[in-house]
Protein backbone atom coordinates (compact mmCIF):
# COMPACT_ATOMS: atom_id res chain seq x y z
CA UNK A 1 0.00 0.00 0.00
CA UNK A 2 2.84 2.37 0.69
CA UNK A 3 3.99 2.02 -2.91
CA UNK A 4 0.56 3.05 -4.12
CA UNK A 5 0.84 6.31 -2.19
CA UNK A 6 4.30 6.93 -3.63
CA UNK A 7 3.05 6.30 -7.16
CA UNK A 8 0.05 8.56 -6.60
CA UNK A 9 2.26 11.40 -5.33
CA UNK A 10 4.61 10.90 -8.28
CA UNK A 11 1.67 11.05 -10.67
CA UNK A 12 0.45 14.30 -9.08
CA UNK A 13 3.96 15.76 -9.34
CA UNK A 14 4.23 14.91 -13.04
CA UNK A 15 0.75 16.31 -13.77
CA UNK A 16 1.53 19.53 -11.88
CA UNK A 17 4.83 19.96 -13.70
CA UNK A 18 3.21 19.50 -17.11
CA UNK A 19 0.34 21.82 -16.22
CA UNK A 20 2.69 24.55 -14.97
CA UNK A 21 4.49 24.56 -18.30
CA UNK A 22 1.42 24.26 -20.51
CA UNK A 23 -0.84 26.87 -18.88
CA UNK A 24 -1.08 30.21 -20.65
CA UNK A 25 -2.00 32.36 -17.64
CA UNK A 26 0.94 33.09 -15.37
CA UNK A 27 -1.14 33.25 -12.20
CA UNK A 28 -2.49 29.77 -12.90
CA UNK A 29 1.07 28.51 -13.37
CA UNK A 30 2.12 30.06 -10.06
CA UNK A 31 -0.75 28.37 -8.24
CA UNK A 32 0.12 25.01 -9.81
CA UNK A 33 3.76 25.45 -8.78
CA UNK A 34 2.62 26.12 -5.20
CA UNK A 35 0.62 22.89 -5.29
CA UNK A 36 3.70 21.14 -6.69
CA UNK A 37 5.74 22.35 -3.71
CA UNK A 38 3.11 21.17 -1.24
CA UNK A 39 3.00 17.74 -2.85
CA UNK A 40 6.79 17.65 -2.78
CA UNK A 41 6.62 18.40 0.96
CA UNK A 42 4.35 15.36 1.32
CA UNK A 43 6.92 13.30 -0.56
CA UNK A 44 9.61 14.41 1.90
CA UNK A 45 7.37 13.45 4.83
CA UNK A 46 6.80 10.08 3.19
CA UNK A 47 10.59 9.66 2.98
CA UNK A 48 10.90 10.41 6.74
CA UNK A 49 12.58 13.79 6.26
CA UNK A 50 10.29 16.18 8.16
CA UNK A 51 12.92 18.92 8.39
CA UNK A 52 13.24 19.04 4.61
CA UNK A 53 9.45 18.88 4.30
CA UNK A 54 9.01 21.93 6.55
CA UNK A 55 11.62 23.81 4.54
CA UNK A 56 9.97 22.85 1.25
CA UNK A 57 6.55 23.92 2.52
CA UNK A 58 7.81 27.22 3.93
CA UNK A 59 10.15 28.23 1.14
CA UNK A 60 8.73 26.41 -1.87
CA UNK A 61 5.03 26.93 -1.30
CA UNK A 62 5.17 30.01 0.91
CA UNK A 63 7.95 32.45 0.13
CA UNK A 64 8.46 31.54 -3.51
CA UNK A 65 4.75 31.78 -4.29
CA UNK A 66 4.58 35.17 -2.58
CA UNK A 67 7.57 36.43 -4.56
CA UNK A 68 6.15 35.13 -7.85
CA UNK A 69 2.81 36.84 -7.22
CA UNK A 70 4.52 40.08 -6.14
CA UNK A 71 6.56 40.02 -9.34
CA UNK A 72 3.46 39.31 -11.41
CA UNK A 73 1.65 42.28 -9.87
CA UNK A 74 4.51 44.59 -10.83
CA UNK A 75 4.62 43.50 -14.47
CA UNK A 76 2.57 45.09 -17.22
CA UNK A 77 0.24 42.86 -19.18
CA UNK A 78 0.30 43.42 -22.94
CA UNK A 79 -2.55 42.44 -25.19
CA UNK A 80 -2.07 41.61 -28.85
CA UNK A 81 -3.22 44.48 -31.03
Amino acid sequence: MIYQLDLLLLLFLVVCAIMAVRLKDLLDSIIVLAVYSLIMALVWVEMNAPDVAFTEAAVGAGVTTFLFIATLVKTVRREKE
